[in-house]
């Protein structure tokens, strides 16, 4: 793992990431000119970008000025929000070419010399039935092709959506447009995507999401049938299949998915802290409770085994000692405590958009690699998923 030198302040690789996710960088044009047709780079945020840094460690690459353009035009913010939050949303990052190699400089700073993934025609794909690939699904790191909202967030069009989440915020919109919401994507055109994306060597693993559901029976028809479809449709997967999903009041629906190829479930928390929680994940806290959550992952980690349950957490929007009492009751009962870092500028959470600093992605670093090791769990994935840090936190507590 490699150490730098930002402001007189040793830094590793996994500290590196959780700045530059929390930051978010500035990319010169000349960057996205040079390398962009032979390597995974798009202007557009919705092709979700990633770099590597000279370690191989996988990074979300969020060039700012893009991805608050795309934001304000989406959720129509207005000039006066951009002011308000403008100075929480500066970046010291900076992405340009030095010795004819894309560059990360701190101001005005050499840090590292970068890579990006391998060149993919994955986003300019549609599927049979003319579905765009674009903004339905999208690659991360090495290994994984993710459907981040295959169904709409039943929580959020009832004005309950986590105060983090775009999608959610989309959704409530809609709702309070009185429009009609978007309907599932099938599960033919998600088999189709996988199969693309799979052959074309751009993934081995899929990540599949939907907004959370107020029906047992309706989550379960959306998964069972994204899962009987891609083994249908031999996509040859030889990675993992991880389902993240509403903790149904039936867990029977549980051992239908493991038995139709899921390889882990995720039931996400968010947000330990119960009073935060109840502002900041409204819906999961009014509509699910938190009991659910915990009895749900409780029940695959005793039936299935260690790791194969798991609950996210975003990481930067509690403190550090909620964060290791949830992490902690998790990781004990053979439950996977996974970390996905606070982008601020995808929403304000909490009437705010200003990332943690560097101390405190460095103490959650600590207190998860010895969580992991001490219980013996191993996240999923090979070189790490864009904005999340459990695989790497895990190959960091191996040092």
């Amino acid at each position: 793992m490699k150490k730098y030198n930002i402001k007189k302040e040793i830094v590793d690789s996994v500290e590196l990431k959780c700045l530059l996710i929390s930051k978010g960088v500035k990319v010169d044009n000349a960057v996205y000119k040079n390398f962009g047709k032979d390597y995974r780079l798009n202007a557009n945020p919705l092709t979700c970008n990633s770099l590597l840094l000279s370690d191989g460690t996988n990074v979300q690459l969020t060039d700012v000025s893009f991805h608050l353009k795309h934001l304000f035009q989406i959720l129509s913010w207005s000039n006066f929000k951009l002011m308000k939050y403008g100075s929480e949303l500066a970046t010291p990052f900076h992405l340009q070419i030095l010795e004819d190699k894309p560059a990360l400089f701190f101001e005005n700073d050499f840090v590292d010399f970068v890579t990006f993934h391998k060149k993919t025609d994955f986003y300019k794909q549609r599927t049979s039935s003319g579905l765009p690939y674009l903004g339905n699904a999208v690659l991360q790191g090495c290994d994984f092709v993710s459907f981040q909202c295959l169904w709409p967030c039943e929580y959020a069009a009832n004005s309950k959506p986590c105060e983090f989440c775009f999608s959610g915020a989309e959704f409530e919109l809609l709702a309070q447009k009185g429009k009609p919401q978007p309907p599932a994507v099938k599960a033919s055109d998600l088999a189709e995507i996988v199969q693309y994306a799979v052959r074309n060597g751009d993934a081995n693993s899929v990540q599949i999401t939907g907004g959370s559901t107020f029906s047992d029976k309706t989550e379960y028809k959306h998964i069972s049938g994204y899962l009987k479809a891609m083994a249908e449709s031999d996509s040859q997967l030889t990675g993992e299949i991880l389902l993240y999903i509403t903790p149904p009041e039936d867990l029977s629906y549980i051992d239908e998915y493991f038995s139709l190829g899921a390889d882990r479930i995720a039931c996400s928390l968010e947000v330990w802290d119960e009073e935060r929680a109840k502002i900041i994940t409204p819906g999961k806290m009014h509509f699910t409770s938190r009991k659910r959550h915990l009895q749900t992952l409780e029940s695959i980690a005793g039936k299935y085994g260690k790791g194969k349950a798991f609950s996210n957490f975003i990481i930067g929007l509690e403190s550090i000692e909620t964060l290791k009492a949830g992490a902690t009751y998790l990781a004990e009962r053979g439950i996977i405590p996974s970390a996905s870092v606070w982008m601020p500028f995808g929403r304000p959470v909490m009437g705010s958009m200003a990332a943690p600093g560097l101390d405190y992605f460095r103490r959650v670093k600590e207190m998860l690699a010895e969580l992991y090791h001490k219980y013996e769990l191993i996240p999923p994935g090979g070189c790490g998923l864009n904005v999340c840090i459990e695989k790497d936190i895990y190959t960091y507590s191996k040092l």
